[in-house]
């Protein structure tokens, strides 16, 4: 006696050629979710003839779960895929409280304060601190956030800018790049008080005041092709030092280059002597960024790194000791010198700041 088959009878599951190789895709890909490559895993198996046991022992999941996902794909084909909605709280916050929440954050401030704060707006509107931290959210506002800004007002900005990125980008034969500026007057600064190393939970913590004990400058060049610096301290940064560092330059670069230098509007740069200077020494040519927009000078990135990784934290206690450390740092990024890879034009720099002026002047202030 043959026994009889009972329960839900199996559909019969048959791939197309293009359904075969989405559901491939899906599988191997390495960015899909882990829910829709098993999904696709299991419609796979199923589509080779496998019984829903097989499949659920070959893929370590529930039989009533693979028989889900065979009868879902046989009705509703790929667009079965998606979960059906589920059920969940009702929606509390309104659209009305949430408008205002938004006109609130984007157009006041609170009575003595510069800004709003969640636990401030929760009392202003009468609602949870969480509920204005998820419309925050959802609107991407960070009211605790400020950044800065600074537009140039150099009448000859645009020509400086492309005459600059000009040579980033496409820099002529035979002629060497360099970001000269000085980073001037660089604290010498001790702590008062003994640090207190990190330790597995408790960070870093060293005393809040300091006592001085002198400054330095550091006169820097970045070659932006290899991103090497040289440099060297002097106790000011008048155009006497700037001489001496130019005197040094001329040493160290071959003579059949030309020397192109990047610099900053700062009156020791544009002297009388240093004009002449430059008058005897034809290969030389200089390049002044717009007033206001240093951070067209590569070696300004230079210097940002320069405190992160030296001086913020550093602890010093003489002329000497800050100059041995700043050198040291220098010897050390010249063995490791990588360049910053200068990749926007003239034109795309100009639309940036076409696209801020917009946004700034169509918010109404």
């Amino acid at each position: 006696m043959i026994p009889m088959r009972r329960g839900r009878p199996t559909p019969e599951l048959i791939l197309t050629a293009e359904e075969h190789e989405t559901l491939q895709r899906w599988a191997r890909r390495p960015k899909s979710a882990q829910a829709l490559a098993l999904r696709a895993r299991v419609i796979l198996a199923c589509a080779e003839g496998k019984t829903d046991t097989q499949v659920s022992a070959e893929l370590r999941m529930s039989q009533p779960a693979v028989g889900k996902w065979r009868r879902g794909f046989v009705a509703k084909r790929l667009d079965g895929w998606l979960d059906e909605p589920r059920p969940g709280a009702p929606r509390r916050i309104t659209d009305a409280q949430g408008e205002r929440v938004l006109t609130l954050t984007l157009e006041t401030t609170p009575q003595h304060a510069t800004h709003w704060s969640t636990r401030l707006m929760a009392r202003r509107c009468g609602m949870s601190q969480s509920a204005i931290s998820r419309i925050w959210r959802a609107f991407a506002l960070e009211p605790h956030r400020s950044e800065t800004f600074k537009l140039s007002r150099d009448p000859l900005f645009i020509e400086k800018v492309r005459d600059i990125v000009g040579l980033y980008l496409n820099p002529p034969d035979r002629v060497l790049v360099l970001g000269v500026d000085e980073k001037a007057q660089v604290q010498v600064l001790d702590r008062t008080q003994p640090l207190l190393p990190m330790r597995p939970g408790p960070v870093e913590r060293r005393a809040q005041d300091y006592a001085r004990h002198g400054t330095t400058s550091l006169f820097a060049a970045r070659d932006g092709k290899s991103g090497k610096v040289m440099g060297e301290c002097h106790r000011r940064h008048r155009w006497v030092e700037f001489r001496k560092f130019l005197d040094t330059l001329h040493e160290a670069v071959p003579a059949s280059l030309d020397v192109h230098l990047i610099l900053d509007n700062y009156r020791t740069h544009k002297t009388a002597l240093i004009h002449r200077w430059l008058a005897k020494r034809r290969r030389y040519h200089l390049h002044f960024t717009p007033t206001g927009a240093a951070w067209i000078n590569l070696v300004e990135r230079w210097f940002a790194l320069l405190t992160e990784r030296q001086l913020r934290r550093g602890v010093h206690r003489s002329t000497r000791e800050l100059q041995t450390a700043l050198l040291g740092y220098l010897e050390h990024h010249h063995r490791e010198a990588k360049p910053f890879i200068w990749t926007k034009t003239a034109d795309e720099i100009w639309a940036s700041l076409a696209r801020f002026c917009n946004r700034t002047s169509d918010s109404g202030y």
